[in-house]
């Protein structure tokens, strides 16, 4: 059977145990502006930078994994993680060229969240 569903945008979901940290963080440190936020105190507030839109919601007992949750795509991972490192983020794995024509570095956030950065450097 042949669907005929066109998929949207999908955005990321990361929980955060402070919202006001993770705030500050993604609109701060790496230039994202807020959009809309819900509840009193704020619950839930969506994020956007370009294309890329996160969704932040409140889990105070939240533990992050280990493993990268979103992977996102930049135009330049050098300045990107010259950010991260200005802004104290953890780095899990440092900036390198991958043999399938990505740059790629992994950060974690306040909250623990992993983040996987690439940069398209060639036509895979």
């Amino acid at each position: 059977m042949q669907h005929t569903i066109k998929f949207g945008r999908i955005a990321a979901v990361l929980p955060v145990k402070n919202i006001s940290l993770a705030q500050h963080f993604y609109i701060n440190d790496l230039g994202f502006e807020k959009v809309f936020e819900n509840g009193n105190p704020v619950g839930f507030m969506i994020l956007k930078q370009g294309a890329c839109e996160l969704h932040l919601t409140l889990q105070p007992g939240y533990k992050a994994a280990h493993f990268p949750v979103i992977h996102l795509l930049v135009d330049d991972a050098n300045a990107l993680f010259t950010l991260c490192q200005q802004a104290g983020a953890r780095i899990i794995r440092g900036l390198e060229d991958k043999e399938y024509g990505i740059r790629a570095f992994i950060f974690a956030d306040p909250d623990g969240n992993r983040i996987d950065v690439g940069q398209i450097l060639k036509p895979v």
